[in-house]
């Protein structure tokens, strides 16, 4: 037998080892001080509360397109739009604008460091995913509705959905991306209806301060809203799709157009309305998460 030589130089410097775990345990403690931050607490909650609103003004404005009230505002920076056409609005809009920033954090600090414990095997790293997709989102809103409130940006601002593929499509590979991002938000749709069975939300609220009834009726939000919402991303991440596969950023649409579709089916009003109750009661659901999720803190 040959015995296996070490060359020189390779051996680990026991210092240097020593050196880069104190760092990490030190950017680790840094970490936990700023998750577990009474501030970012209020400013998550408050963040929850916002989104709920954001949701809640989607699923009024759906529900209007149900028994055919004409909107063209169903999408999320619609919404914020609609909030900040009068002056009561924009003062209410410089809450939102803040309070975006803050949920938009706690998406990135989901993600990043993990306080819920989603973990790192595959269904918990894409859970994780999802939570910086979800910062990211509400920090684009956030910009968008601070433009609103400084007066530059006028209306719903176009399809946001359109434009990014349109802007995709400009880029090596870009038909790629696009089919790739459809087939993202396919599966992101059909996800939500596996998270409405599952309902894995429930570890993620303090359930031993509520009652039973609170329990069961905060459950059956979640899950509708969690159905309703999967109907509109997954439409959505068709539209994608069809975009990319044509090379056409037109076939590309935001949320707005994903309600109208519903409408045109057969029995579309009636499925869109309780497509837009399900939205109504992602309101509520967050409402009631602003109240009783779980904080690193906690």
């Amino acid at each position: 037998m040959t015995a296996k030589v070490t060359a020189p130089g390779r051996r680990p410097n026991p210092r240097r080892t020593n050196a880069a775990k104190q760092t990490v345990h030190r950017a680790h403690q840094e970490a936990k001080k700023v998750v577990t931050n009474p501030w970012v607490e209020r400013t998550a909650r408050l963040g929850y509360v916002v989104r709920g609103i954001v949701y809640g003004t989607m699923g009024v404005l759906a529900l209007g397109l149900a028994i055919g009230v004409d909107s063209s505002t169903t999408d999320q920076r619609g919404s914020l739009a609609l909030i900040g056409e009068n002056i009561v609005g924009r003062l209410f809009l410089l809450v939102v604008v803040f309070s975006l920033i803050a949920y938009a954090g706690w998406g990135l600090i989901r993600a990043i460091y993990d306080p819920l414990h989603r973990g790192s095997d595959p269904p918990g790293i894409a859970s994780r995913i999802g939570f910086a997709w979800s910062g990211l989102n509400y920090a684009a809103l956030a910009i968008f509705a601070a433009g609103i409130l400084v007066g530059g940006a006028k209306g719903a601002g176009g399809d946001s959905v359109q434009k990014t593929v349109a802007w995709a499509l400009t880029m090596p590979a870009g038909t790629a991306i696009v089919i790739i991002a459809g087939v993202i938000g396919v599966f992101g749709g059909l996800g939500q209806f596996l998270d409405a069975y599952k309902a894995g939300f429930r570890k993620d609220l303090k359930r031993n301060q509520m009652t039973r009834v609170q329990r069961i009726t905060v459950d059956a939000l979640g899950r509708f809203g969690m159905v309703a919402r999967g109907v509109i991303f997954g439409i959505v991440g068709i539209f994608v799709l069809v975009a990319g596969l044509h090379r056409d950023a037109h076939d590309a649409h935001s949320f707005g157009p994903a309600f109208a579709a519903v409408a045109r089916e057969p029995l579309g009003h009636a499925l869109l309305a309780i497509v837009a109750l399900g939205f109504i009661a992602l309101w509520l659901h967050s409402w009631a998460n602003a109240r009783w999720v779980r904080m690193p803190s906690n």
